[in-house]
């Protein structure tokens, strides 16, 4: 039985289905009102097919809204691990393969994400440590 990594992801899109087969809001938009001009004057829209269409349309608006708001819960709750980890005992991976212990000072955000400042034995302070440097923590 094989059991994928932390962090991998699995394919299930359909080879055979083109890219540009997902409508976006905008094109369905203009799909909608071009529906609305075409339509045949003496058999207009059937007034149960239009509150179907339009509710439709709702839903995809609420998920997308939906959506956006655990995007941005996930992207608070991300900033806010590093900070956690004040005060705590951390060891550190480095580049030689050797492990340093210290403890986490500061914490600081760029654009290539949180990086730690850690005090060592000696007050040898290091910094933009990464997170993923790390190997344990502890109180």
């Amino acid at each position: 039985m094989s059991v994928q990594a932390i962090g991998s992801t699995l394919s299930t899109a359909n080879s055979a289905t083109p890219s540009s087969a997902s409508i976006s809001e905008q094109n369905f938009i203009q799909l909608f009102v071009s529906e609305l001009q075409f339509q045949d004057p003496m058999e207009p829209l059937d007034n149960s097919q239009f509150l179907t269409q339009l509710s439709q349309f709702v839903g995809i608006e609420q998920q997308s809204e939906e959506v956006t708001g655990i995007n941005n819960l996930l992207t608070l709750g991300a900033s806010e691990q590093p900070l956690d980890l004040l005060s705590h005992t951390v060891e550190i991976a480095n580049a030689d393969g050797s492990t340093t212990t210290g403890t986490v000072t500061g914490v600081q955000y760029s654009t290539n994400g949180a990086q730690l400042t850690v005090t060592a034995s000696g007050n040898n302070v290091l910094t933009n440590v990464n997170l993923s440097q790390i190997q344990v923590v502890s109180p």
